[in-house]
């Protein structure tokens, strides 16, 4: 209800401070497209250093994956790699 009755007065003061405002708008808009250049300058130079740092990141990642994984096998690899050294050393030399 207050919203209704207060919507005259909201639109004059609103139009009235954008006739007022204007001036200063344009003064601002050189500085706003200059902000805009920046930002975009720096996103066109960083976005390709971000996206090797993630991908890096997440080879790093995958690999200490895949040896937390891994790392609990590891005694019986060692004790596989001791049976083959001592199979292969007790074969005649024919054999090989």
């Amino acid at each position: 209800m207050f919203c209704l009755l207060t919507l005259p007065f909201r639109i004059f003061f609103g139009i009235l401070f954008a006739v007022l405002l204007l001036p200063l708008a344009l003064l601002l808009i050189p500085f706003l497209l200059l902000r805009a250049l920046i930002k975009l300058t720096l996103f066109v130079f960083l976005a390709p250093i971000v996206v090797l740092a993630t991908i890096a990141a997440l080879v790093v990642a995958a690999g200490a994956i895949f040896l937390a994984l891994l790392l609990p096998l590891l005694p019986f690899a060692l004790l596989a790699v001791a049976v083959w050294a001592l199979v292969r050393a007790s074969q005649p030399a024919y054999a090989r």
